[in-house]
């Protein structure tokens, strides 16, 4: 075999490889602007609702989150606020004991989410809940958050994800980060159940049935939980609902090095979670478990940004060898920014966007090094920094 006809199969092959990565987003991201008039109607009964705020190490954020969630509407006998201090400052746990919550207080030596939601869960023995909301340490949400939740809940829905959005865009990175989620939300979640399919979970404004909560997050081994849990939930054929008219304000990423740090986390996740999930893919294909099968669909494909880069770069390194095998890769290229630009809601896209785009080769690199440092990273928590004075574990 030539060197050539080398260079032809793996162009072939890595072609396909991402073709059918950029046309599963397409399809998506076309669906994400398809129009739905349905909305859950007003529960008639107000559910016990358990809300838990893990928070390790987040002294610089955890006040602001319960301040806020304290205005909630939701009538206040029927909802319950539990924090999880872990390695939080002694001033800090004492400040939020004078709240009207149940704070718990923990040292993990090896900490990670679902530790620390095991520990809430244990502690909550007693009280009958309907429904269990995950919110981070950081996440603020509107005044009728909860009451929302209860509508879908009361109508059926026992696993929900709320629409998760940037609540600073102050660098670059944060515009980026948050540009990433908006694309992840269009496609995998808001284009996904107006198609029939599960919504993708993301790990915050979350929320459970109780019951179901309490017996499946004792099985959580990794720091992937989302990824578990949505896993079990779609092995027993739950439905994920998306409602993306409820938000939840999340701090995005500010440096570099945490963008980083974070991708390197969900990547050795999302790693960890399809080669679990594989030995059941067989028995999903029997059933016509589509959900499941879709979601090892989407643990196969690339990042988005190594997308958008290994498109680029194969069109520049064909070049010279056949300029029609690059025009196919620019045309590839050409997708993906057209099912970007679908995906990327318009309040996002202005000049600081167009500004921020020129750190998106350094991500790339990024990402693509992660790829090389995942080993572990599913086990161990890593800590996002949440602001400017945070730690980092």
């Amino acid at each position: 075999m030539t060197l050539y006809s080398i260079i032809e199969l793996v162009d072939s092959f890595c072609f396909i490889v991402l073709g059918l990565s950029a046309v599963y987003l397409f399809i998506f991201a076309i669906m994400s602007h398809r129009k739905v008039s349905y909305s859950y109607p007003q529960a008639k009964k107000a559910n016990r609702i358990i809300v838990f705020f893990p928070a390790y190490k987040e002294d610089n954020v955890i006040e602001e989150a319960i301040n806020s969630f304290l205005n909630q509407t939701y009538p206040k006998d029927k909802f319950d606020l539990v924090v999880i201090s872990d390695h939080m400052e002694e001033i800090t746990n004492q400040r939020l004991s004078k709240l009207p919550i149940k704070l718990l207080k923990v040292n993990f030596e090896q900490s990670t989410k679902a530790k620390a939601l095991n520990y809430a869960i244990d502690s909550s023995t007693g009280t009958n809940y309907d429904l269990v909301v995950i919110l981070d340490a950081d996440n603020t949400v509107d005044s009728n958050f909860l009451h929302k939740i209860n509508n879908a809940y009361h109508s059926g829905a026992m696993a929900i994800q709320a629409h998760r959005v940037a609540k600073n865009l102050n660098t670059e990175t944060a515009i980026l980060d948050a540009v990433s989620e908006e694309i992840n939300n269009s496609i995998f979640r808001k284009g996904h159940v107006r198609l029939g399919f599960s919504s993708a979970l993301i790990g915050s404004g979350m929320a459970f049935d109780f019951k179901w909560f309490k017996e499946h997050i004792k099985l959580v081994s990794s720091a992937g939980e989302d990824k578990e849990l949505e896993t079990m939930l779609l092995k027993e054929n739950i439905y994920i609902e998306y409602l993306d008219d409820v938000l939840v304000y999340d701090e995005k990423t500010q440096k570099d090095s945490v963008f980083y740090n974070q991708r390197r986390r969900w990547l050795a996740a999302q790693f960890y979670s399809l080669t679990k999930s594989l030995i059941d893919l067989p028995h999903a294909v029997i059933c016509l478990n589509v959900d499941y099968i879709d979601k090892l669909v989407q643990w196969t494909m690339p990042s988005r940004i190594m997308l958008l880069g290994f498109s680029f770069l194969f069109s520049l390194m064909l070049l010279p060898v056949n300029w029609l095998w690059s025009i196919k890769w620019l045309g590839l290229l050409l997708l993906l920014i057209i099912t970007f630009s679908l995906a990327v809601p318009d309040y996002l896209v202005n000049d600081k966007f167009i500004k921020a785009l020129k750190k998106a080769p350094k991500l790339f690199i990024l990402m693509t090094l992660n790829i090389f440092r995942i080993r572990g990273a599913s086990k161990k928590f890593i800590h996002t920094e949440h602001g400017s004075n945070s730690n980092t574990k």
